[in-house]
């Protein structure tokens, strides 16, 4: 027994979610398989953040020797676990040969166009559908405890200038008049106007309700076990439940991926990144904009009766472990820039797998071997700021029109 649409997403995540609505948007049925539930992974404990400011990728000059120093404590901001595994030694290498000053400039143009391109968007489907998801636009301020880490800032933000993210530097004085929950003593900070934020459970929640009130279908609760593949196309989804058949299949699984795709034999270096993030109810004095502390890479969002703090990375396979250091080192960073009273506010710590790949771009496009396949997967930490593009993408793929942005960069086959 098989059920048949014209489009097949796997992934009920907001990658997999704002591919759906563009589907159905441009009139095509669609059927969408969730391993768990609807926002279940990544998308649901994120910081919400839709940040052109963004986009420099973690392989840069440098990254190799910090992230080597940062491997030997548990509670640094990037963690890599020692273990024995090829498929990570292929990715460190991999990392290793981008880890320079001309792909990561090559990376960041590409990255911030196409998240550009997806605020424009999300601004568009949240007045189309109303969905109700806390979503501000007020900018983001950077803020700085030592004097270097606020010159590689500013270093950064200029060469973002260059690709058109605006940005302002602020001194002390003028980062405690705007933000009065930043901490005295702080080197400084820089604002980057252009950056929205949103409660991204809400965004995908909404949005999936939507799907189904377009007359999408979706499954929970259904986990994707093989493909049957004939003449170079998929013909059949497996699932523990049924099968599934469709003209398109879109692959929206996230760090699950490589596991999803085991016998199609399709190179998706994406390894498992564990984030963290602490929720607290509305505490006292929080943050008006979302703020990044940036020496210890945690972000900080208010978000409607709630404030996140989320951040840290730790390469360390596919499983969803608390380590209660890491959730210390957050909470430090919490009171090492801000002087907001979270300690009497009810919390609730959160980890969940992001999609990492080496370049820091996703992987988007069609399969040469596979005609029907679209991948859309390893957005690494900037899922939902390229939810909405993706999704357009997507759908135009779909169709065989031209894409929002130029899609060679993103290709699967840059792997192959």
């Amino acid at each position: 027994m098989s059920d048949r649409s014209d489009v097949l997403i796997i992934g009920g995540g907001v990658i997999g979610v704002c591919s759906a609505y563009y589907l159905l948007k441009q009139g095509a049925s669609v059927t969408l398989l969730e391993q768990d539930e609807i926002c279940s992974g990544s998308s649901w404990g994120n910081a919400g953040w839709l940040v052109p400011s963004h986009s420099m990728p973690l392989a840069q000059r440098g990254a190799v020797i910090q992230g080597l120093r940062w491997m030997l404590n548990p509670e640094s901001p990037f963690y890599i676990k020692p273990r024995p595994s090829m498929e990570l030694l292929r990715w460190l290498w991999r990392f290793r040969s981008v880890a320079n000053a001309k792909s990561a400039q090559q990376s960041a143009r590409v990255a911030v166009e196409f998240s550009q391109v997806s605020s424009d968007l999300y601004k568009e489907l949240i007045d189309e559908t109303n969905l109700d998801c806390y979503y501000e636009q007020k900018g983001l301020i950077g803020l700085y405890l030592t004097e270097d880490g606020f010159h590689e800032g500013l270093e950064e933000a200029k060469h973002l200038v260059e690709f058109g993210v605006e940005s302002q530097a602020l001194d002390t004085e003028q980062v405690l008049d705007m933000e009065p929950a930043v901490r005295p003593g702080i080197a400084g900070g820089i604002y980057h106007s252009g950056d929205s934020h949103l409660k991204p459970d809400d965004l995908v929640k909404g949005l999936a309700a939507k799907v189904e009130e377009m007359g999408g279908t979706i499954h929970e609760n259904t986990a994707v076990t093989g493909f049957d593949v004939r003449n170079n196309k998929i013909i059949a989804v497996k699932s523990d439940i049924k099968n599934f058949e469709a003209d398109q299949i879109v692959l929206a699984t996230g760090a699950w991926s490589s596991e999803v795709v085991g016998d199609l034999k399709l190179d998706l270096p994406i390894q498992p990144a564990k984030g963290y993030s602490i929720t607290f109810g509305r505490p006292v004095n929080p943050p008006s904009f979302p703020v990044m502390l940036a020496e210890a890479k945690v972000g900080v969002t208010p978000m409607g009766p709630s404030l996140r703090f989320a951040g840290t990375l730790e390469l360390s396979g596919l499983n969803t472990n608390i380590d209660e250091r890491r959730v210390k080192a957050i909470r430090r960073a919490g009171d090492d820039f801000l002087v907001t009273g979270v300690s009497s506010a009810k919390e609730f710590v959160w980890c969940g797998m992001r999609p990492l790949t080496p370049d820091n771009l996703p992987i988007i496009g069609r399969v040469d071997w596979l005609s029907n396949l679209i991948v859309a997967a390893g957005h690494s930490m900037t899922g939902v700021t390229l939810g909405a593009s993706t999704g357009k993408m997507v759908s135009q793929l779909v169709a065989g029109e031209e894409t929002v942005v130029d899609p060679a960069p993103f290709s699967p086959m840059r792997f192959q």
